[in-house]
Order: C-alpha cells, then structure tokens, then sequence
C-alpha cells in the first residue's frame, strides 16, 4: 500500500467515525450517513472500507 493510499485509509476511518458521532447524536438522518458515507468512499477510494462496517 502506498503513503497516498494509507492516508486515505486514515481519512476515510476519521471521516466514518464523525459520521457515527453526527448520527448517534441525531444530527444527520441514517440515510444522510449513507449519502455522505457512499462520497467518502468515491472520494478516498479506501480499500479496507469493507473492514470498516
């Protein structure tokens, strides 16, 4: 995995764990978590996304 990618790993993990946060605190609907979630992953293309879940 290149530096490139592993940072992305890392952004996309930060980003997830804010949206969880937004979520658990009502502040984005489940499907707005979904919206943004599928954006991330298009814009961090993380290859452990599936790990993630």
């Amino acid at each position: 995995m290149s530096k490139e990618q592993a940072a992305n790993e890392v952004k996309y993990k930060i980003t997830l764990k804010f949206l969880r946060i937004l979520l658990q605190k009502d502040l984005i609907t489940s499907e707005e978590y979904e919206k943004i979630d599928d954006l991330n992953r298009q814009t961090f293309q993380p290859q452990l996304a599936k790990v993630y879940v």
